[in-house]
């Protein structure tokens, strides 16, 4: 491990010097060696973690790079995020770069398949960095590089945040580096389009006999920059993350890791759109492509109308008076619209649909307004009714699997003090209830992450309260 990061290091040193001496063929064929290198030592890192094996982002990274033809003159290279390759007879049309350290692995399996084929058109689906992190390596003819015109938006704040949303990642993540990269071959950002794709209407162009449709999809489960690119006469819809990264899926309108809120009634008119299209393949940028165009359109209404009916709920509720946790514990799907949350939660979807229309203040508390939070409070509280008739409490509530009534305690018991053993042990088992009911339950990815990090930050005060 030591000696493939000494590698990468200098490596990426050696970028950074400039090339000097290097033929631009040379010098891109050293930058892909540093980010291999690179590469390789974060799946190692990944691979290594126990408690990450089971979710989204391990299956993810313990993809095969492979690539395949899945169509005629259509060519996907599998990773963490995929690459599409659609050949014509006067160049190819690239959809999404992938992840920058699986440039390399990416670029050589794909040109197994597809060797020499020149790229006029390159689409980023959208500012996510499983998406264009490959771009620089891809773009090596100067090809038309296509995107949403939010793209530049979104890409400029997701950088502009990157530290604050990279602690917040390497949170669920721990497998991440300690620090956003800051070498300029894995660096975020940087990707200029040429062309930017509107609501009004769709980019068209024809190459090689081949026609292709890019189309701005709104309100996407990955962010507001979303693009579609359509194949009319082939049938086939490359879909991004518009859909998330399962297919079909209730869409992530919230993420915990931090982004803007995805918008409910825009993704709902660009999903009507996506079913008037009649696509017979859907070619997503993670996992396998789908097929049939009666399944898929199914799944596409079942998806408009799962997402409909949280968003037409949560505004009734609203209307009669209900507060927003209220809501959260009563808007389930009915049987016919269930669909996979293990990536978006209907009850974080109802609490982000509230807040999009209605802004975080929610007409009930006035400390709301002001800058003293609740915990400021928390030590006359445990002062008065004593921190361990609040354990106590805690401890009963575990008792009656109510673990959420206990972390509640926990909070104002542990405030500014001295690790507690038995309030951590009590934090540790609510938690790990908590787990258990996630992993059996909704199976969402982020929420398993959460309590993951919760529980090893617990059992690390534990070991140290036991040091002292």
């Amino acid at each position: 491990m030591i000696k493939k990061l000494l590698l990468a290091l200098a490596l990426a040193a050696a970028v950074i010097a400039g090339f000097i001496f290097l033929s631009p063929n040379a010098r891109r064929s050293v930058e892909l060696q540093a980010v291999d290198a690179i590469g390789d030592i974060a799946a190692r890192r990944i691979q290594s973690d126990s408690e990450n094996q089971s979710g989204v982002a391990a299956e993810f990274i313990n993809i095969p790079i492979e690539a395949r033809e899945i169509a005629d003159g259509v060519f996907q290279v599998s990773g963490v995020g995929n690459v599409q390759l659609i050949a014509t007879g006067d160049g190819a049309v690239l959809f999404d770069t992938g992840l920058v350290t699986q440039s390399a692995k990416q670029i050589e399996a794909m040109n197994a398949v597809a060797p020499d084929v020149p790229l006029t058109h390159i689409i980023l689906s959208h500012s996510h960095a499983d998406h264009i992190g490959g771009l620089r390596f891809w773009d090596r003819d100067g090809a038309e590089i296509i995107a949403h015109e939010d793209f530049p938006e979104e890409q400029r704040y997701l950088k502009e945040l990157e530290p604050y949303f990279w602690s917040r990642n390497r949170t669920l993540f721990p497998f991440m580096p300690e620090e956003p990269p800051q070498i300029g071959l894995i660096a975020y950002g940087g990707a200029i389009p040429d062309k930017l794709v509107d609501e009004d209407e769709p980019y068209v162009f024809e190459l090689g006999g081949r026609q292709f449709e890019v189309i701005a999809a709104t309100g996407g489960a990955e962010g507001a920059d979303n693009v579609v690119l359509w194949m009319p006469k082939e049938r086939i819809l490359f879909s991004g993350d518009f859909f998330g990264p399962l297919f079909p899926q209730f869409p992530n309108i919230f993420t915990m890791r931090g982004e803007k809120i995805r918008r409910p009634v825009e993704y709902i008119d660009s999903l009507n759109r996506i079913i008037a299209l009649e696509p017979e393949m859907i070619v997503p940028s993670h996992l396998t492509p789908v097929k049939g165009a009666e399944d898929i359109k199914r799944d596409l209404v079942k998806m408009r109308d799962a997402v409909k009916f949280v968003h037409d709920a949560t505004v009734k509720g609203m209307n009669d008076g209900k507060t927003v946790e209220q809501l959260m514990a009563e808007i389930e799907l009915p049987p016919t619209l269930a669909l996979s949350e293990q990536h978006g939660r209907v009850s974080w979807a109802v609490k982000s649909i509230w807040e999009y229309y209605a802004t975080w203040f929610h007409f009930d508390r006035t400390t709301a307004l002001y800058a003293t939070p609740a915990s400021s409070v928390y030590e006359d509280i445990a002062s008065i009714a004593g921190v361990s008739s609040l354990i106590d409490r805690a401890e009963d509530y575990i008792e009656d699997a109510k673990p959420l009534h206990a972390l509640h305690l926990l909070d104002i018991a542990e405030h500014k003090r001295a690790p507690n053993s038995r309030a951590l042990h009590a934090r540790l088992a609510a938690l790990e209830l908590l787990l258990a009911d996630a992993k059996t339950g909704k199976k969402n990815s982020y929420e398993i992450y959460w309590l993951n990090a919760r529980i090893r930050k617990s059992k690390q005060k534990l070991a140290e309260a036991g040091a002292g």
